[in-house]
């Protein structure tokens, strides 16, 4: 036996075999076809015609070289995959919707075996316990969709066509977060395939220690195939999706934005979420600001409850406003479509940071007048596209930030925004490095204006590849504790990819 350390209450055993052995000799791609081929396994080569397709990564910015991208459907296919690409002395990554911001479904770097999971389609529902089974390789859109039939419903993101495999272990955070929880929050048990090809099952009840750790660090400890939720009933009194757009002064916009801070912990219902989006004002020195959220409640009550931020503000320059059942007022919120069959692939070449504001102190003033400032002016003046999403995370009755710290390996039960800062260099030739620069200046406008102990964090499915401290702004905490598991579950870092948990020494 290899590597066992006891953690928690259970101890899962990876015996030693060729599949977990690193080889010092060459690799030879001959025995992984034939071993993907003794599975039943279908695979992408680099010189097969389908490769350019199979390897293109979401975000533009990179070009990945997978050593082959492999299509299983089954489990027991996965663990095959696994063990062959262990053999080889290869790394391996599973890739469910492609989003990865730093193209982490291609394993972020060349000679990556990849996983495909688009064949783990499976949606069943239970009716009699009200969970559901859900194939990694599912989209968000068509999960809320087929839900829906049902009368039941899962907090996910708003983009229609990201994967359900990577948003739920890294977190799984929208609008409705506030009124549910996270994604990870709601799983009830997974479906794991280990470094050593073998398949369990964590929960609370069977390796409850890799249970824990695959809801905030999944990717970096084993592959799930599938997962069973506990699902909530679709809001029954409907509710509101909305979108109030001013172009702000730099003093207004900096108002709009402490303000907002102020709001949130007022003791708003938990049926609100949302968050404000800043974007590029119409002239140097102001800001675009759109109040963007849900209202899952009778929408005779919207107005009410919006009304102690909003009335402290002009007339909006436009709105969009839709009511409706759940399903009426879903598809108006999501980016995309429901049923992500009827779309085209899509891409960008981008460069995006996240950053967690703590709940307790929160953003300084000095800060925030620092922030709308760069963005009033370097913000300006940039030639990328650009945004930022504050994101509402905690706030008075926030589902989030009551669960417990230690419940999860997803640290950040008390953080009140997620700034989500993006630049988007579409209509360029190339991603020029002063974007990197800008970006960074976004982060560092706050971070420099804040006390050098202040708590703040960053959020794993908004991976940045040239963050520092990554250990600890991602994983708080519960680093040590993950590396331990690390050990323990993959010994041999199969698992391994820029930003995955690290041995320990």
């Amino acid at each position: 036996m290899i590597g066992l350390r006891a953690l928690g209450t259970t101890v899962i055993a990876l015996a030693a075999s060729p599949y977990c052995a690193r080889l010092s000799s060459a690799q030879d791609l001959g025995a992984l076809r034939e071993a993907l081929d003794a599975a039943k396994v279908s695979a992408v080569f680099q010189e097969d015609q389908a490769y350019g397709n199979a390897s293109t990564a979401y975000n533009l910015r990179y070009t990945i070289a997978p050593v082959a991208v492999t299509y299983p459907t089954t489990s027991e296919q996965v663990g095959a995959v696994v063990a062959a690409g262990a053999a080889q002395d290869l790394d391996v990554t599973a890739r469910s919707g492609g989003h990865s911001y730093v193209a982490g479904g291609l394993g972020g770097k060349n000679g990556t075996l990849v996983v495909d999971m688009s064949g783990f389609k499976t949606i069943a529902v239970n009716e009699a316990t009200n969970t559901v089974e859900i194939g990694a390789g599912n989209r968000l859109g068509d999960v809320a969709r087929i839900l829906n039939e049902y009368g039941r419903a899962l907090p996910h993101g708003r983009c229609t066509t990201v994967g359900v495999g990577g948003h739920a272990t890294g977190g799984g955070y929208g609008h409705h977060s506030r009124m549910w929880g996270l994604l990870l929050d709601r799983a009830v048990s997974e479906t794991v395939v280990l470094s050593n090809g073998s398949v369990v099952t964590v929960s609370e009840d069977e390796n409850p220690d890799l249970f824990w750790g695959i809801r905030g660090a999944g990717a970096s400890l084993g592959i799930v195939t599938s997962y069973v939720f506990a699902t909530e009933p679709v809001p029954p009194l409907g509710g509101t999706t909305f979108q109030y757009n001013w172009d702000f002064t730099a003093e207004e916009a900096s108002h709009a934005l402490g303000s907002y801070q102020d709001f949130v912990q007022s003791g708003i219902p938990a049926t609100l979420g949302g968050e404000l989006v800043l974007n590029k004002g119409s002239v140097s020195s102001n800001l675009a600001v759109q109040y963007f959220g849900v209202h899952w409640d009778d929408p005779a009550t919207f107005n009410d409850t919006i009304a102690p931020y909003m009335d402290l503000f002009r007339e909006p320059d436009s709105s969009n406003v839709t009511q409706g059942d759940w399903i009426t007022v879903l598809a108006a919120w999501v980016f995309g479509e429901l049923d992500t069959s009827t779309m085209e692939p899509y891409h960008d070449t981008f460069y995006a940071k996240s950053l967690l504001t703590p709940e307790k102190e929160g953003m300084s003033a000095e800060a925030i007048d620092a922030f709308i400032e760069y963005l009033t002016t370097d913000g300006f003046e940039s030639d990328l596209s650009w945004f930022v999403e504050v994101e509402l995370y905690g706030g008075s009755n926030s589902a989030i930030n009551a669960v417990p710290a230690d419940k999860t390996a997803f640290a950040h039960r008390d953080k009140l925004f997620n700034l989500q800062l993006y630049a988007s260099a579409a209509s360029l030739p190339s991603f020029p490095d002063a974007g990197f620069s800008f970006v960074d200046g976004m982060a560092n406008s706050i971070i420099q204006n804040e006390p050098v102990d202040w708590p703040y964090g960053a959020y794993v499915n908004y991976p940045d590849d040239r963050l520092q401290d990554w250990q600890r702004l991602f994983y708080g905490g519960h680093y040590e504790r993950l590396t331990e598991l690390k050990s323990v579950y993959d010994p041999m870092d199969i698992f391994q990819f820029p930003h995955s948990i690290e041995l320990r020494d």
